[in-house]
């Protein structure tokens, strides 16, 4: 048997890197080398030096042993410096420190390695067309799934193939709250405290459950997909803040789980970028990556159908997908950002959501009274739905307001789910449904989808 290479010595000048950011993943990335400087130095033919560093505060004690490198307070002034080789942007956000300073390095003929989805997802067309300028690598794998690594997947290992959909679960705080809701019967705001309790949320969580974290991640797998540009601004989102308990149990008698997932799928009329919770069956692979782990599906022609899962998020799996990043350029490989040149990039057509189709889960809050039922019926009849089941509970506790017991006039929940059909006539369905006085609560609409 071959013995794994560990050791020897390097070839190469070494690879020096300036870090601007030293928060979890900047000093995850430090200790990682300081763990495996010595194999990466043997299996890449050089070593790796972290020459520079930024970050706003000098004397806070990261756990990490900073001695030997430059201190520099300014990101953009660390991006210029000669002692650095790569630029290593880890201070998130898509303005400000990051843009200016990631711009300064490529310009200045650095190579960048981030894991900003925000910065790539709102600027990565002209970052990619500025790297390309300068022959310079701008390589991203930490900013999608977290330890996944989805986007080497998608650049080199399914180069020869073409993606009809790429999907999956990519914010592992709606995940945690979404199986947390799902095994102990719990409601969306209990579990959201304490996920903020235990860190998994920020204080405000709107950019997690209000899904444009998924979002940030989706458009860039479209454009490794597709090979389209980057267009953020054109992804159909919902969070997950309306989804109930009394979602979460009808899903499971149905045979279904609740996940919020982003989906870019290709069509006739163009691509279709969607992020929001989704119904997949309880049977799925998909259906079982749970807490905050993290997943995602690719749909190849030729490979057939890819489910990568492993942790989204975190001080080591991101750390190991940024120096897989740095791997690259100290093995001399740059790739065009978005997998194909600048010039072959096409532009993006956004396909209709009005024109989707599939299968659908309503649930109504009716007042029940003599005509209601009839009347959804007719409505959804005359949108061309048809239903594959209908599932109706009388109250279990009380309503504000609400008389709980019942009665004629007392609500009650009525849950169908439907045929595959269009989401214009779901959309026009619930709208006219929604006029006739006859709910105590706007409609829940949960898209069902095909894995």
């Amino acid at each position: 048997m071959t013995k794994p290479l560990t050791e020897g010595p390097p070839t190469q000048e070494p690879l020096k890197l300036g870090i601007a950011g030293l928060g979890t993943v900047g000093a995850g990335l430090l200790r990682l080398l300081e763990t495996h400087g010595q194999v990466l130095s043997a299996r890449l033919g050089r070593a790796i030096e972290v020459t520079a560093v930024c970050a706003r505060d000098k004397t806070k004690d990261r756990g990490v042993c900073l001695d030997g490198m430059s201190w520099y307070d300014d990101a953009a002034k660390l991006a210029l410096a000669e002692e650095i080789d790569v630029f290593v942007e880890l201070i998130g956000g898509e303005e400000g420190a990051a843009r200016s300073s990631v711009e300064a390095a490529l310009k200045a003929g650095k190579h960048v390695v981030t894991a900003n989805k925000a910065l790539l997802a709102h600027h990565g067309n002209e970052l990619a067309l500025l790297a390309e300028e300068n022959n310079v690598a701008l390589n991203f794998e930490a900013a999608v799934a977290g330890g996944i690594p989805i986007i080497k997947t998608m650049r080199e290992g399914l180069a020869g193939n073409g993606v009809a959909r790429v999907y999956g679960i990519m914010n592992g705080t709606c995940n945690f709250i979404l199986t947390k809701m799902q095994n102990e019967s719990r409601d969306f705001a209990e579990v959201l405290s304490e996920a903020q309790a235990m860190g998994y949320a920020e204080a405000d969580p709107s950019f997690d459950v209000g899904g444009i974290d998924t979002a940030h991640k989706l458009a860039l797998l479209t454009t490794l997909a597709f090979g389209t540009e980057v267009a953020f601004d054109d992804i159909h989102i919902e969070g997950i803040e309306a989804i109930s308990s009394a979602d979460i149990e009808a899903a499971d008698e149905l045979g279904y789980r609740i996940k919020l997932l982003g989906v870019a799928m290709a069509t006739d009329e163009g691509i279709e970028q969607r992020v929001h919770p989704t119904m997949v069956p309880k049977e799925s692979p998909i259906a079982q990556v749970s807490g905050v782990t993290n997943c995602v599906a690719v749909d190849g022609d030729f490979s057939g159908d890819l489910l990568l899962v492993g942790p989204g998020a975190g001080a080591g799996a991101t750390a190991s997908a940024v120096m897989s990043d740095i791997a690259d350029i100290a093995r001399g490989l740059v790739f065009a950002p978005f997998n194909l040149p600048s010039s072959h990039i096409k532009p993006y057509t956004r396909a209709r959501l009005n024109a989707h189709q599939g299968a659908y889960y309503i649930r109504l809050s009716v007042f029940d009274k003599p005509g209601a039922m009839a009347a959804i019926a007719t409505h959804l009849g005359e949108q061309g739905v048809s239903l594959e089941s209908i599932v109706q509970r009388r109250p279990r506790a009380a309503l504000p307001g609400i008389d709980a017991r019942g009665e004629p006039g007392a609500p009650t929940s009525l849950i169908l789910i439907t045929h595959e059909t269009t989401e214009q006539s779901i959309r026009a369905a619930l709208e006219a449904i929604g006029k006739d006085d006859k709910l105590a609560a706007p409609p829940q609409m949960i898209r069902i989808e095909k894995l």
